[in-house]
C-alpha cells in the first residue's frame, strides 16, 4: 500500500495496529509516523520497537500522512483536532478507532467535508487475529471504505456494519478479549489453587480456549450444541455448569456486554 499513515495517539490500540500491519508487510515502517499529546518516552519506545517515525508535533504528523488514524482517548478528541484541523488536506482521509465517537462528530469538529471511516478493531490485530467492524461517514465513498478494509484485513477479519451498530461491536469485540482474559485468569487461578504448577495451568487453559474457538470456527456448530456434546448427565462438566447456572453466568455476561455498550454510547455523547 503506497500510503503514509499518521497515528494520532500511541496507546495499546495504536501499537496493536502498527504491529499487525508491519507484520503483514502492507506498509513499510518509514511510511508510519506516531504522535501523542505529551508522552515523548512512549513515542521513542514505539519508534525503537517498530522503527517508525515519531514527532511531538501533531501538525507535522498530519502534513506527513495520506491517512490519519485517530487513536487517542475519546475525551481528548476535541482539543486534538482543534490543534491540527487547519492542516487537513482534501485528498486525505481519516480513520477513527475511538469508542463511541460518530463519524459526523469528527467531520463537524474538522469543519469540512472530510471522508471519515469509523473502525473498531481489537488488540488481537497485533498477531493478525483482529475482528474489525467498519462504517463509512457521510463524506466517505466506496474507495475510502475499500482502502480501510484493505488495511484492516491484513490484521484479521473485517465486516462493514451500519454505524448504529458500532456501540454493540465495541462492547462485543473491542472489549470482548478483556472479558475472555478475565475468565482465563479465574480458570488459571483455580487450577493453581487445586495444585497444578503455574506453567502447566497456563498451558492447558490457553490450549482449551484455542481449541474451543477453533471448534466453533471449523465445525460451524452452535455453541449450545458443542456444550451439550461435552456435558454428560451427572458428569464433571454438568457439575461445573450447574455452578455457573446457579450464579446466573449467562445473565452476568449479558449485563457485561450491555454495560460496555452503554459506556460506548456515553463516550459518544460526551
Amino acid at each position: 500500500m503506497n500510503k503514509k499513515l499518521a497515528f494520532i495517539g500511541a496507546g495499546a490500540a495504536a501499537e496493536a495496529i502498527i504491529a499487525g500491519i508491519l507484520r503483514a508487510k502492507i506498509v513499510a515502517s518509514e511510511q508510519i509516523i506516531v504522535t501523542n499529546r505529551q508522552n515523548e518516552d512512549r513515542l521513542k519506545e514505539l519508534a525503537k520497537r517498530y522503527d517508525v517515525k515519531y514527532t511531538t508535533d501533531a501538525s507535522e504528523a498530519i502534513q506527513f500522512a495520506d491517512i490519519i488514524l485517530l487513536a487517542m482517548k475519546p475525551y481528548d478528541l476535541h482539543d486534538a483536532i482543534d490543534s491540527w484541523k487547519k492542516e487537513v488536506r482534501d485528498e486525505q482521509m481519516i480513520i477513527s478507532i475511538l469508542a463511541g465517537v460518530e463519524t459526523a462528530q469528527i467531520a463537524d469538529l474538522i469543519e469540512r467535508p472530510v471522508p471519515v471511516i469509523r473502525a473498531m478493531p481489537n488488540t488481537s490485530a497485533s498477531i493478525g487475529f483482529a475482528a474489525t467492524a467498519l462504517s463509512s461517514g457521510k463524506y466517505a465513498g466506496k474507495e475510502h471504505l475499500e482502502l480501510a478494509g484493505a488495511l484492516f484485513q491484513t490484521v484479521g477479519i473485517t465486516s462493514v456494519v451500519p454505524e448504529k451498530d458500532m456501540h454493540t461491536i465495541t462492547a462485543l469485540s473491542g472489549s470482548g478479549p478483556a472479558f475472555i482474559y478475565y475468565m482465563v485468569e479465574a480458570m488459571e487461578k483455580a487450577a493453581i489453587e487445586l495444585g497444578l504448577d503455574n506453567q502447566l495451568a497456563r498451558k492447558f487453559v490457553i490450549q482449551t480456549v484455542l481449541g474451543a474457538g477453533h471448534m466453533l470456527q471449523i465445525t460451524k456448530e452452535e455453541p449450545e450444541r458443542l456444550r451439550e456434546q461435552i456435558t454428560s448427565p451427572q458428569g464433571t462438566t454438568e457439575a461445573g455448569i450447574k455452578v455457573l447456572e446457579n450464579h446466573h453466568f449467562q445473565r452476568v455476561v449479558s449485563e457485561c456486554i450491555k454495560q460496555a455498550k452503554e459506556r460506548s454510547e456515553q463516550l459518544g455523547r460526551k
